[in-house]
């Protein structure tokens, strides 16, 4: 069995802002096509236009209604990818040592030469975040895309995993949970971000910001200001045309 290090340099995570995300799945798109064209190892498709299709995804998004205590029903949309655990069962359960996590950035990676698709690893992750491959034989999971953050061939702007690059509402962050100063670490401590299953003990490095509580419509009409007219009077053009369509 793998042994996890007692601790790392840093932990690289995702924060995801779920009240912001809009259920696109972009990210979910730009996963899959990173992954499957670029630098990262193929993700299969089988049957991808047939009766009963199905494929190999490392990021996926659910949509829920919610009904808070107060307010009205809301509908979130949750992003789902591998939480790079710092306590990973997914690790200590390979009996390959494929599964690991690294000391230098605390990301989880499989080694896919050393896999044998046994599929413990999917069993004892709480999150379901694992997928056989089933053309290649072997469990994927999200890399966090450690072929773009350290990839010196790319702009300094893309060094950073694909979905957040290429999330259109801003709804995904990347850095250094490990850093109280990070930019991360600072948007979780002033949004009260959170722990996805933290009864499990895992101690995900992910985080989760929870939707914001809405209000009825009377109290979030914040267009109904600009909906007023800015002259009861039309000027111009228009004023003159209506004056002329009244003597008619």
């Amino acid at each position: 069995m793998t042994q996890l290090p007692t601790s790392t340099t840093r932990k690289l995570g995702l924060v995801i802002d779920l009240d912001t995300c809009v259920g696109c799945h972009a990210c979910v798109i730009a996963c899959k096509g990173w992954n499957t064209e670029n630098y990262g190892a193929p993700l299969s498709d089988q049957d991808p236009y047939g009766a009963a299709p199905s494929g190999t995804f490392l990021n996926r998004v659910h949509s829920y209604e919610i009904t808070p205590k107060t307010g009205p029903a809301q509908l979130v949309h949750f992003p789902k990818s591998c939480l790079h655990c710092e306590d990973a069962p997914c690790v200590t359960v390979c009996p390959t040592g494929a599964s690991y996590k690294r000391v230098d950035d605390g990301i989880v990676l499989v080694n896919e030469t050393d896999c044998i698709g046994c599929g413990l690893c999917a069993w004892a992750c709480p999150y379901g975040a694992r997928e056989m491959d089933k053309a290649a034989g072997v469990m994927k999971k999200c890399t966090l895309c450690v072929d773009r953050i350290y990839n010196e061939n790319l702009p300094e702007i893309d060094r950073e995993p694909a979905c957040v690059r290429t999330c259109p509402a801003g709804a995904r962050h990347f850095g250094d949970l490990g850093d109280p100063g990070s930019d991360v670490s600072q948007l979780v401590a002033t949004r009260g971000g959170i722990d996805l299953m933290p009864e499990m003990g895992t101690k995900p490095v992910n985080k989760y910001l929870p939707p914001r509580p809405r209000d009825t419509w009377e109290q979030t009409d914040i267009l109904a200001p600009f909906l007023t007219p800015v002259s009861e009077t039309p000027q111009g053009f228009l004023g003159w045309l209506d004056r002329a369509l009244d003597r008619l």
